[in-house]
């Protein structure tokens, strides 16, 4: 299975979820898995579904290495609808307002190292996966962008670099006792990039220390960035093209949040002669 990943170009990250995917498979009826069939999977999502109760996400990633392995590794010839997904809810992003940013980012203050990530989070729009593995090659101070490697999918791409965050970053940079060599937000081995784990915990408690009650992670910043330029009035489609969503109706989303959308919108009893 390992050797049909690599060869059909799936990031490290797929593989790694895959693997770990049926592992859970494999534990769960302790037998090996070319033993297995579709009313074991069936038993098992069922198990996913009602047990479990895991979210949609996790439950479609088995379900994906499940196909995977069967179909590519096996070659067995099933109708993968036998399999099926569970479907997506509908939800909503949640999405901080400008004033709730700044305050996240006062409380950072005294953290340079999460103040100047969480600042590229916002100010670009990535991913965290995509901001801790950003290198120092990768912020171009002379043409003003950010090349942004392994995104979501392997897709390379260029982002806008904020002056602003520039200049958080040089401070950021002039304020490490020792310079990184290769990744910009390096963690305790400097030959890697800083664990997502980490930014997430400090972000948590600098969250503690604002009055803002939504959840604060480094999803919701990205979320914010869509938001902020559809209220600022950017065309929806570039901002397809910066967040690298594949489908426009992605993006749409934004637009069920974003405040100017809503409130320029008049409601009927307001028109009312009353």
């Amino acid at each position: 299975m390992t050797h049909d990943m690599s060869i059909r170009g799936l990031s490290p990250k797929t593989k790694q979820a895959y693997l770990g995917r049926m592992r859970d498979f494999v534990k769960f009826f302790m037998t090996p898995p070319d033993q297995l069939g579709l009313k074991h999977i069936y038993r098992y999502q069922v198990y996913l579904s009602e047990e479990r109760q895991l979210s949609y996400s996790f439950f479609n990633q088995t379900v994906c290495a499940l196909h995977f392995f069967y179909t590519i590794t096996l070659d067995r010839g099933w109708d993968i609808k036998r399999i099926p997904y569970n479907k997506k809810q509908k939800t909503l992003p949640t999405v901080l307002s400008k004033q709730e940013v700044v305050e996240f980012f006062h409380a950072l203050d005294g953290k340079i190292k999460y103040y100047a990530i969480a600042q590229t989070l916002y100010a670009a729009g990535l991913r965290i996966s995509e901001a801790l593995n950003l290198t120092i090659p990768d912020i171009d101070s002379t043409r003003m962008l950010i090349k942004v490697s392994y995104g979501k999918g392997g897709k390379d791409r260029y982002v806008m670099l904020s002056e602003k965050l520039l200049l958080v970053l040089r401070k950021y940079w002039q304020a490490l006792p020792v310079k990184p060599s290769t990744y910009l937000f390096p963690g305790r081995d400097p030959s890697k990039p800083l664990h997502p784990r980490s930014v997430q915990c400090e972000f948590q408690r600098a969250k503690q220390r604002t009055a803002i009650r939504k959840p604060v992670n480094p999803h919701i910043l990205r979320h914010s960035f869509g938001t902020h330029l559809l209220e600022d009035g950017v065309n929806i489609r570039k901002i397809q093209l910066l967040l690298v969503h594949r489908s426009l109706n992605t993006t749409e989303k934004y637009t069920h949040v974003a405040q100017n959308f809503i409130n320029e919108t008049t409601s009927p009893l307001d028109t009312l002669d009353t």
